[in-house]
């Protein structure tokens, strides 16, 4: 009797809601963040930084990585990783935002790919 091989690749959904309770403190880190990046180029670093100034969501963007998520995880290789984030409308108490809930259709999941959100913005 074979058994069917499985494949070696993982994708992990997170899906986090977050309060901002001082969008000043999350756009000066932001920025912070985008000034200690000698990498970027600087048409790249001026978009960046018009860019979390106007919006809280896109700070958030820059500060939260999904390396750092799974750097420290022994026995694993980051194979793809994107990310965004949105300012929505949030009610604790709706039934629209019931954690348990299984809302990922099977047929969403890709083979050969670890995928963390819906792509960056940014």
């Amino acid at each position: 009797m074979s058994t069917p091989e499985t494949s070696r690749f993982v994708r992990l959904r997170v899906e986090l809601v977050l309060e901002v309770e001082d969008r000043d403190a999350v756009i000066k880190t932001a920025l912070r963040r985008i000034v200690a990046d000698d990498d970027m180029p600087a048409t790249e670093r001026t978009h960046a930084e018009s860019a979390v100034t106007e919006d809280t969501a896109e700070a958030l963007a820059y500060l939260v990585d999904p390396f750092d998520l799974v750097s420290d995880v022994p026995g694993i290789e980051l194979a793809q990783a994107s990310w965004s984030s949105e300012q929505i409308e949030y009610d604790p108490d709706s039934p629209d935002w019931d954690l348990d809930e299984d809302d990922v259709d099977e047929d969403d999941y890709v083979e050969d790919e670890v995928v963390a959100g819906d792509g960056r913005a940014g």
